[in-house]
């Protein structure tokens, strides 16, 4: 078949729908679910067992106009003051839910730009987290880091604390696309930046590059990639820029006429996707990408890799907490998501309250189909005999959903020994597969492009 055309013919380039990082995914969670569900929900973890904790910091010095989160531009160093105070009381109440001897396998400091924070703050956060839990043997302590809004003095803090992952966003090095997106950091601040961060023996380091983005063309990713691939990053990930000015104002500024089609998003994906295979980077789900030895890799290989907020994952715990407005916690009970606006998450919290104001309560459905969408996002395949050990679901309907899936996609799809397989031409329709086996109305969000 000829593959571009195969992929037209099934909608991929017209396709809007979810990244499944969730499912169901957020705009599905109700005020069904609240604050005294997360508190017992987390007063239910089990003595001596590990979870991983996310800390979100929604402070910026300046608003990129391509970022779709959640966050707020600030010259003033006060609203960070206040809101440290904020998640410091946050941690208090966490502290008091908690059973005994909880640790965290995973923690994560993310936004927003979290190392905006000075290096007092800083470290006046680290020690009201381990006031909370300590490390478990072996644990990630990873922070999102701005090139432009970090230095040696902080540098020296979090590695003090325990970081031993960096992530740092590139998401283009060319100089018209900064502009463009309103994001403007140079290859030399960003290389400097990572020579800081292994100077204090942080050595593992994340990056993430857009494609997608305005005036964006395969030559100029081509040079944006190859500039990343000599800082050597341990994990890239490739995401394709979302443009949903619908859903977040500033993208209001980038100029729809100066971004690529869809057809030239696949075009720009595929050439970054070689050249970090040709640079033996192993492929990691749909847009991820490690080397042979990091922990993502061994996951895939081990069939142990998950899909969580953050993306693909090597984290084995089943709960993820998460602390400041906005964050959104995953227990084996739910998800819930506290108070998106600052404000409203820093007046519960004053009155001695979570400030969970949505969520959703799993059904045995839900965690059928959630396990199917996480088999396919993350190893292209579903095992039946896997989901019908873990799962109250008889062959027979096993059955039939993959067979409605296959038809779908008109045979594109490989059935075999009662499974079912993406082959690699089909892989550009992943969210789309994913989405087959989604039982909840789509139409309630506006999702990204499918590629």
């Amino acid at each position: 078949m000829e593959t571009k055309t195969q992929l037209a013919k099934l909608g991929l380039f017209d396709a809007k729908v979810p990244r499944y990082t969730s499912y169901p995914t957020a705009p599905h969670f109700s005020t069904e679910v609240n604050g005294s569900d997360y508190a017992n929900w987390i007063s239910a973890l089990a003595p001596e067992s590990s979870v991983s904790l996310y800390v979100h910091v929604p402070f910026c010095r300046r608003l990129c106009w391509f970022c779709a989160c959640r966050t707020q531009g600030t010259q003033s160093d006060s609203p960070v003051a206040a809101y440290l105070e904020t998640l410091k009381a946050e941690l208090k109440l966490l502290k008091q839910q908690l059973p005994d001897g909880i640790t965290l396998s995973r923690l994560h400091w993310g936004g927003g730009t979290p190392t905006l924070l000075s290096p007092e703050m800083m470290n006046d956060l680290a020690e009201a987290i381990a006031d909370v839990a300590p490390f478990a043997p072996n644990a990630e302590f990873s922070v999102e880091i701005d090139p432009n809004e970090i230095d040696d003095a902080r540098l020296k803090v979090l590695a003090a604390a325990g970081m031993n992952r960096a992530s740092i966003g590139v998401q283009d090095f060319d100089d018209e696309i900064q502009q463009t997106i309103g994001r403007i950091q140079g290859y030399d601040v960003t290389r400097d930046a990572v020579e800081a961060i292994r100077s204090h023996g942080v050595y593992s380091l994340n990056a993430d590059i857009l494609f997608g983005l305005p005036h964006q063309s395969q030559e100029r990713i081509t040079e944006s990639v190859q500039k990343l691939l000599s800082l050597e990053p341990d994990r890239v990930a490739l995401y394709g820029y979302a443009h949903v000015p619908w859903m977040a104002k500033r993208q209001q500024m980038i100029p729809s006429d100066a971004l690529p089609t869809p057809e030239e998003r696949l075009e720009l994906f595929e050439t970054a996707r070689r050249l970090f295979v040709w640079d033996n980077y192993a492929e990691i789900g749909i847009d991820h990408f490690a080397t042979q030895d990091d922990g993502l890799t061994i996951a895939q290989k081990a069939g142990r890799l998950r899909r969580n907020f953050q993306g693909y994952t090597d984290d084995t715990a089943e709960v993820l907490i998460g602390v400041g407005a906005s964050s959104i916690s995953r227990f084996p009970q739910g998800f819930t998501q506290n108070a998106p606006a600052t404000g409203a998450h820093t007046a519960a919290i004053r009155e001695g309250r979570f400030s969970v104001t949505k969520g959703h309560r799993f059904t045995d459905e839900d965690r059928l189909r959630s396990r199917m969408i996480e088999m396919i996002m993350c190893d292209f395949k579903i095992d039946s005999a896997e989901l019908m050990e873990s799962f109250d679901v008889s062959r027979l309907r096993l059955q039939g959903m993959l067979d409605e899936a296959d038809q779908a996609f008109a045979g594109l799809l490989d059935r075999r020994n009662g499974d079912l397989f993406i082959p690699e031409a089909a892989r550009p329709l992943t969210r789309m597969i994913a989405r087959a086996f989604d039982a909840y109305d789509l139409s309630k969000a506006g999702h990204s492009s499918a590629i």
